[in-house]
């Protein structure tokens, strides 16, 4: 699995599942939107309103899983990182990617309290169970950055 086989798994899925933690410290998770970025961040947008959005703000540990809802596909990816609701030029970099992925977002860019959030990776794990022996490749540090 190279890096750029990643990018390329992580952009054949529109959902993943989100996870934060609450300020009581108990686990809670959504399902969310995403698109992904050439440098592996992933965005989505959010309510202001939201738990998930909460949670960030406070505590930015954000944990995502990828991939595995296909019926015979057991590829997944497990995705660590920190979580930013970014801004400026940066936000308008951002939006882009999503757009692409999400077309109908440019209407919900309309909403009242509408939010941005950016996960940067600090830790991948891609599994392939569909292979025997199983394929399972990590990614930390260095491994993430491009080059």
């Amino acid at each position: 699995m190279t890096r750029s086989e990643l990018l390329s798994f992580l952009r054949t899925h529109g959902l993943a599942v989100q996870a934060s933690v609450s300020p009581a410290s108990t686990p809670q998770a959504a399902v969310v939107g995403i698109a992904v970025t050439d440098d592996l961040e992933i965005i989505f947008d959010t309510l202001d309103t939201t738990r998930k959005l909460a949670n960030l703000r406070k505590n930015p540990r954000i944990a995502f899983v990828i991939g595995g809802l296909l019926p015979g596909d057991e590829r997944t990816v497990q995705y660590e990182g920190l979580a930013d609701t970014p801004s400026g030029l940066e936000l308008e970099r951002l939006k882009r990617v999503y757009f692409q992925v999400y077309p109908g977002g440019r209407e919900r860019e309309r909403w009242p309290g509408i939010a941005y959030v950016r996960a940067r990776p600090t830790w991948i794990r891609y599994s392939d169970f569909n292979k025997n022996p199983p394929e399972i490749v990590e990614l930390e540090g260095e491994q993430l950055e491009t080059g």
